[in-house]
């Protein structure tokens, strides 16, 4: 059976800064898009379980919500080793959803990180 971890501000900070790909759904239970991407979401994790697949109630978790400036939902986060890079709300068909998987696994992280660093400078 697929387990889906359930996201809040004690877990949060672990969870993201785990090695490989951290993929969030941020969602509200009166929410019918929420309601429609959920078992997308589901299917896609299923099938991809070196990765980790999150869930992050809107309603619950107010203080997560407005520390990473969630505005509407669902809203996907996508981390890799602890490095947000990607945000954006919206319902994700599962060709799409993949698709952003597949972008984040081919990424070199080393150049990632050397450009988040040029930006600090």
């Amino acid at each position: 059976m697929l387990s889906l971890l359930n996201l809040n501000i004690a877990n949060y900070e672990s969870i993201i800064n785990q090695n490989g790909i951290t993929m969030i759904d941020c969602w509200a239970s009166w929410c019918n898009a929420c309601k429609d991407f959920k078992p997308v979401f589901e299917k896609v994790a299923k099938n991809f379980p070196v990765h980790t697949f999150g869930m992050l109630n809107t309603m619950e978790e107010k203080e997560l919500v407005n520390l990473l400036k969630i505005e509407h939902i669902p809203t996907l986060l996508l981390y890799r080793d602890g490095i947000m890079l990607f945000k954006q709300p919206g319902y994700f068909p599962e060709d799409k959803l993949i698709d952003i998987l597949m972008q984040a696994e081919s990424l070199d992280m080393d150049l990632v990180r050397a450009d988040i660093e040029s930006q600090k400078s």
